[in-house]
């Protein structure tokens, strides 16, 4: 009897409701074979119900298996010690060893937990079990919460693989490891090697025809099974768990009066009110694994959100995308995600992606109320701080088209308000320097004039006093006068007397000259004094003057000549006086002259400073003005960056017309220019690029606005010539604009459209050279540093089609011939540009292969046929084959090329220039020979339902690239390169006679040529 439906937990061994998946058969083989194997997918999607099965069907072949759940609270919270421990204790109970653990893990005391968990393997386990021992270990993503690292562990399972060289026991040793995680988790630690051993068992969801068990537990109850199981597998996606419950649902309807279809079931018992209905829990489990990381949440969501709006979106195996796809919310198929099945779609819907990002978006509140005010409220614009902090978050974020204008605006205000902040701060600079220079420059002046008034004031006061003592000395004068008119009334009446006193008048004669020429001396000293008081020293000398008169007079007296001596003796002493006066005058008069010359020297430096307060005043202004200039220049770049951010934005609008209408390729280039425009400093060039790529979507839409836009570009490189550019930059854009505006105006004027094409092609020869580079560093778009190429091998090659097109058409043979071989270098130069790399393994080993294509279908003139005939066999250039093969032979170390393969050809038996009638069956299998030499055929290989498995027949084209990625000197794949589908499929089956002898053919033009 059919079980029920189980779809909590892992189905026992023998549930009948048990879907055997592909997944099944590459388990049990890998590690039948001992292959270390790991099983790493989203939760519920049956991975321990594999390793269930997958166990048993082991065990009855002989294997010894153990399995170890490392989500048991007790492994959680062990130590290292007691974790090793713990796994040894289960080896030993498992296989019943007879081994006292306490007392062997004593014994090795000295070592690391690890160490003896090693010794352990290798001196016990793989001696006393003499089975192959496979070790499941499920539930892995558990070590990521573990109290100690895990690092040496994973490494400890990769080195006993390692191990298998130098000691073969361990190749009765394998692992198996299951759970929520990527290999790149296991060893966190990046300077270790990461954890690369292992075969991925991809789990993939049910499919139709493996759901026959399902089918049968339906039976009972429905008529047609089929289209009930096909129905559920649409909503589910073949998701186990949702698949297992969504069948019990149907089963347990059928038993009611009115049976709901599939759809109703699931929108009334899955999708509605899905949170309370959650049980077993199962879409809250994906719930919390996107939302689990707050830091991360956002941009899983921005990401899921992606996927949701776009069907699907290509996979770059980023860490996010990985994270994504163990949730189990999407899944990869042609690498491309898309979401697993409708009911993740409807539960987890936009509404839901708001919601969360609501939550997440350290702006959201501001965002909404922008985005519903139509992005024009800059009132809701984000601002110092929290801009910075919302920049900081969106950092290597995948944001979506709003997100980016929001930010994008709010910088944009940012620095409006900036540069009106820093003109509004330069006036105001400006006004208070003009301020204080005027107060600075008043302040000195004011200091100058009180200085220059007080000077004056003690000048004139000491001049007074110097005339005050020239006017006091002019009167004593004229007293003495006046005594000695006196003496000479007496003289008259001392006449007798006055020869008796001679001697003593001629001495006192000689004293009043002695005074005179003390008198003299003094005068002199005060007419130093100061130019005002030269008069009064004058007046002073007239005095003396006066003075030697009155002395003469003496000479006649007679009577009072002692008198007379006695008053000669006072003048005397006045005028000693008078001497000393003077000379304190003069010295108050160098004192005030002295004053006067500093007060002149202060109002100098009064009138230094103020100049000089005058010039900063002046400095200032012209710093004010340059800050106004530079508030100008700040503001043409804001309306320069304003346009440039409206051109991407259109650019960026038309890559999503253009993924609109599928055309994917077109959109991603379209992308691809936009974010190179951000390389382009000069505006002019930037625009020049951007229009060009506008142009060029437009004509991809068919809309007729491109004739606009690419005049509008070819103005802005016009424009370009006047200004200081880089060179390199302005040559590709103005390649690739031309090459845009020829294929705007063909069909429509060629001969404009042939001119276009032309003058990219003239430009493209300018900066051309000699093989095997053939570009110069200006536009080559193979080299390897890339940061200024624009101009991508793609485009170039695209201009020289479209030119050999028109010179076709007007038959213009000299000049196709010169296009054509450029064109040729122009693959010669890819093909060296995909095996250059250094390391083998980097090379591009499937684009130098589709290179060689291009090239000798190029060549023999046969690329609208895509194949060689035999007449394009015999005429094909020896030296150009010999060129494709030397690069093939120098690039591979002698691994690859077409004389490789002639000789391999050879050996095999096979035989060259076979007519078709003389082909036999020894000569086909002669070939078969010949294609597993190279490694193109597998005798192991079988076919799957149409499709060829990497496990018969002639292997797949894909398949056999990656083996050759893997390891390129493999011998088992050497001369498998150049592939060449032009000259006869691989597969001969599918073309059963001419592909072979074409390939024969050209084995025998190899031979001909001496390769």
């Amino acid at each position: 009897m059919l079980e029920q439906y189980i779809f909590s937990g892992s189905l026992p061994e023998n549930a009948s409701t048990y879907v055997k998946r592909e997944a099944d058969k590459e388990l049990y083989e890998g590690l039948k074979a001992g292959k270390f194997c790991y099983v790493l997918n989203s939760r519920q999607s049956g991975k321990s119900s594999l390793r269930v099965r997958t166990m048993q069907r082991l065990r009855d072949a002989d294997v010894a298996c153990v399995s170890i759940d490392l989500s048991s609270d007790s492994v959680q919270d062990a130590t290292p010690e007691q974790w090793y421990v713990g796994l040894i204790d289960y080896f030993i109970e498992s296989f019943d060893l007879d081994v006292e653990l306490g007392k062997w893990w004593s014994k090795y005391q000295l070592l690391s937990p690890l160490s003896r968990f090693r010794k352990f393997i290798e001196e016990v386990l793989l001696v006393e079990v003499r089975e192959n021992i496979i070790v499941f270990i499920d539930e892995i993503d558990s070590v990521l919460s573990f109290k100690f690292p895990t690092d040496d562990f994973f490494a400890f399972i990769r080195a006993c693989h390692n191990q298998r060289v130098d000691n073969p026991e361990y190749n009765r040793l394998a692992f198996c490891l299951l759970g929520v995680a990527s290999p790149s988790n296991l060893i966190s630690d990046k300077n270790r090697t990461p954890f690369n051993i292992g075969q991925a068992i991809i789990l993939k969801g049910f499919q139709l025809h493996e759901a026959e068990p399902l089918e049968k537990g339906l039976s009972p109850y429905f008529e047609d099974t089929r289209a009930v199981i096909k129905e559920i597998l649409h909503w589910t996606g073949g998701q186990p768990f949702l698949t297992q419950k969504l069948c019990q649902f149907m089963v347990e309807e059928s038993k009611t009066a009115n049976p709901r279809t599939v759809e109703q079931i699931v929108k009334a018992k899955i999708i509605e009110n899905w949170e309370s209905q959650d049980f077993p829990e199962h879409l809250r489990t994906i719930r919390d694994r996107i939302l689990r990381n707050e830091e991360r949440a956002g941009y899983l969501l921005e990401l899921y959100q992606q996927v949701r709006a776009s069907g699907e979106i290509t996979n770059n195996d980023s860490i996010e995308q990985s994270e994504l796809m163990l949730s189990g919310l999407v899944v990869k198929g042609e690498n491309k995600l898309r979401v697993l099945n409708p009911i993740y779609y409807q539960v987890f819907n936009q509404n839901w992606i708001d919601t969360e990002l609501k939550k997440l978006r350290p702006y959201s509140e501001v965002f909404r109320a922008w985005v519903a005010s139509g992005c024009s409220d800059e009132s809701r614009l984000l601002r110092g701080n929290a801009l910075f902090d919302a920049e900081e978050w969106a950092k290597d974020k995948n944001l979506t088209h709003q997100d980016k204008e929001f930010l994008a605006a709010s910088r944009n205000k940012e620095t409006q308000e900036e540069i009106a902040a820093q003109k509004k701060e330069a006036q105001l600079e400006r006004e208070r320097k003009d301020r204080e220079a005027a107060e600075k420059r008043n302040l000195l002046l004011t200091e100058a004039n009180i200085k220059a008034k007080r000077q004056i004031r003690n000048g004139s006061a000491i001049l007074l006093l110097t005339l005050l003592a020239a006017v006091t000395l002019g009167i004593f004068a004229t007293g003495e006068g006046n005594k000695a008119l006196e003496a000479q009334q007496q003289f008259k009446n001392v006449k007798k007397q006055a020869e008796e006193q001679g001697k003593k008048v001629r001495e006192s004669q000689q004293q009043v000259q002695s005074l005179q020429a003390t008198a003299n001396v003094a005068g002199r000293e005060a007419q130093q004094a100061s130019k005002k008081a030269q008069e009064e020293r004058g007046k002073a000398q007239k005095a003396e003057q006066n003075a030697k008169d009155a002395n003469k007079k003496v000479l006649e007296a007679t009577k009072q000549a002692q008198n007379a001596k006695i008053d000669a003796n006072n003048a005397n002493q006045d005028a000693e006086k008078a001497k000393e006066k003077a000379k304190l005058e003069q010295k108050k008069a160098a004192q005030a002259e002295e004053k006067a010359q500093e007060g002149q020297r202060n109002a100098n430096k009064s009138q230094i400073r103020a100049n000089e307060a005058n010039g900063k005043a002046i400095e200032a202004q012209q710093k004010a003005q340059e800050a106004q200039q530079e508030v100008g220049k700040l503001k043409d770049k804001l309306i320069l960056a304003q346009k440039e951010v409206e051109t991407v934005q259109q650019l960026s609008k038309l890559a999503g017309d253009l993924r609109d209408k599928n055309l994917t390729f077109e959109s991603d280039e379209a992308l691809r220019q936009a974010g190179l425009s951000f390389r382009v400093n000069n505006h002019n060039l930037k625009q020049a690029l951007l229009l060009a790529s506008i142009a060029r979507a437009y004509k991809q839409l068919n809309n007729p606005k491109a004739d606009a836009e690419i005049k509008k570009s070819l103005e802005e490189l016009n424009k370009s010539q006047k200004e200081s550019i880089n060179i390199n930059q302005r040559v590709q854009i103005k390649i690739l604009a031309k090459n845009i505006e020829g294929n705007i105006l063909e069909n429509k004027n060629d001969a404009k459209a042939l001119n276009s094409y032309q003058e990219a092609f003239q430009i493209i020869q300018k900066y051309s050279r000699q093989k095997p580079t053939f570009y110069s560093n200006e536009i080559n778009p193979f080299q390897q540093n890339q940061k200024e190429q624009i101009l991508s091998a793609n485009d170039i090659e695209s201009g020289y089609r479209s030119l050999i097109n028109l010179l076709i058409k007007n038959q213009n043979q000299e000049d196709l011939k010169t296009v054509r071989d450029s064109l040729k270098n122009h693959l010669y130069a890819g093909l060296k540009y995909s095996l250059e790399a250094k390391d083998l393994k980097a090379k591009n080993w499937e684009e130098a292969d589709r290179k060689t294509d291009q090239l000798v279908l190029h060549i023999a003139k046969r690329e609208k046929e895509g194949f060689l005939d035999t007449q394009s066999l015999e005429q094909f250039s020896c030296t150009e084959l010999k060129e494709i093969d030397d690069y093939w032979k120098q690039y591979s170390n002698g691994h690859f090329g077409f004389s490789v393969q002639k000789d391999i050809y050879k050996e095999t038996g096979n035989r060259l220039g076979l007519k078709p009638q003389d082909w036999n069956d020894k000569d086909t299998e002669n070939y078969y020979n010949f294609a597993r030499r190279v490694g193109w055929y597998n005798d192991k290989l079988e076919e799957t339902e149409g499709r060829r498995q990497s496990s018969g027949g002639f292997m797949r084209y894909e398949d056999y690239i990656e083996r050759i990625k893997d390891d390129p000197l493999n011998p088992t794949v050497r001369g498998g390169l150049p592939y060449g589908d032009t000259l006869g499929r691989v597969y001969p089956m599918e073309i059963p006679l001419r592909g072979l002898l074409i390939r024969d053919g050209f084995f025998s033009r190899v031979a001909t040529c001496k390769l």
